[in-house]
């Protein structure tokens, strides 16, 4: 069954933009408000009364989200892309439909269903859809697709591909994890063993060392190339970690989904540090788990949803391949907590030779 979801409309936000698709420098942020221009009024006269919020005008537009397995309630991935396509409804005025696969089965279908239902665009949420919108957009060649993390070798004009550089967020972590935890040992756990997984792995671990070059990093995976339990194995991620925070790991950071809660309950037990992924996991988190959550890394595949339904509505949405990064703030790190506030100078210094190309992160282990 499709979901209809309505929510209350919020004030208009500043727009995102999703530029010329076909490039990799897009910016996925709203632009900076202007300064107000504040001055004192007359004393004889009573400042003018604030306008009251006004609900978000209807689109015609009808924004379809495919979830793949996991869907809502992940804490990490699923629920960023959530959080952008309740933001496109209450914002834009966009109507939701979307649907959870519950197995690899799911996927073809569900976008289908979505498509032949009125949705345009459809989103798809993992890379794991290439081979189903590759399908669905030449059923539906009228129909906007979109996959996060995916590619498509050549695809149609009606497909975007929507790619993050992890690998810099990642780095970033890394750093703070080597500069917070002042310890030679850290700890990283992958979901599946794939390409994209590796570039967390591979940007935490030169972040680490562009701190302390001596740290050693302990790394492994909960599943290969098309394991989809990898991202649902709490227990699996949570044995992993007890045992290295037993041997000495100070800070584990986890980009296995929701598999990650795992950690987070090694790290209250062992009073040692957890890192969160794609959503910043700390404001989810229960008091007692916020206090062993250093960070999160930001992945803001909200903002890449909110983005396509905002070109949606626009008419400019017209496939290619888009990539999010540090200098779109497509990236980033979570501050939640407090824990990082005495090293912001120093992570704010490496941002941003991430982003002027001083420091090259790496995409894959060495």
């Amino acid at each position: 069954m499709i979901k209809h979801k309505r929510l209350a409309a919020a004030g208009l936000a500043t727009a995102l933009v999703l530029a010329a698709c076909g490039s990799d420098d897009d910016s996925s942020e709203p632009a900076d408000e202007p300064a107000e221009d504040v001055t004192e009024e007359p004393a004889d006269e009573a400042p003018a009364e604030e306008p009251a919020d006004e609900p978000a005008a209807e689109s015609d537009v009808t924004l379809g989200i495919a979830f793949d397995t996991g869907g809502r309630g992940d804490g990490t991935f699923n629920d960023s892309a959530g959080r952008g396509a309740d933001r496109a409804e209450a914002e834009l005025g966009v109507a939701l439909q979307e649907l959870e696969a519950a197995g690899a089965d799911d996927r073809g279908p569900n976008v289908e269903t979505l498509a032949g239902a009125g949705a345009n665009p459809v989103v798809a949420i993992s890379f794991s859809f290439g081979d189903a919108v590759a399908e669905a957009s030449a059923n539906f060649p009228d129909t906007q697709f979109a996959v996060i993390d995916g590619f498509i070798p050549d695809a149609p004009a009606n497909v975007t591909l929507v790619a993050f550089a992890e690998e810099q967020g990642s780095f970033l972590v890394g750093a703070a994890a080597a500069l917070a935890c002042e310890c030679d040992q850290l700890g990283f756990i992958g979901g599946q063993e794939i390409d994209l997984i590796k570039k967390f792995e591979a940007g935490y671990v030169a972040g680490a060392q562009q701190v302390n070059p001596d740290i050693t990093v302990e790394v492994q995976y909960l599943g290969a190339a098309g394991d989809d339990s990898a991202w649902a194995a709490p227990d699996k991620a949570k044995e992993i970690a007890t045992a290295w925070y037993a041997d000495g790991v100070e800070v584990i950071y986890t980009a296995a989904g929701g598999s990650g809660q795992g950690t987070i309950e090694a790290a209250v037990e062992a009073d040692k540090w957890a890192i969160g992924v794609d959503s910043d996991q700390y404001l989810t988190a229960s008091p007692e788990q916020q206090e062993h959550i250093l960070t999160s890394m930001l992945k803001r595949v909200d903002n890449a949803v909110f983005a396509i339904a905002e070109a949606a509505i626009a008419g400019t949405l017209a496939g290619g391949f888009v990539t999010y990064d540090l200098s779109t703030d497509g990236v980033g790190y979570s501050t939640s907590g407090g824990y990082l506030d005495a090293y912001e100078a120093e992570l704010e210094d490496l941002k941003q030779q991430v982003i002027d190309g001083t420091i090259v992160v790496p995409t894959a282990p060495e």
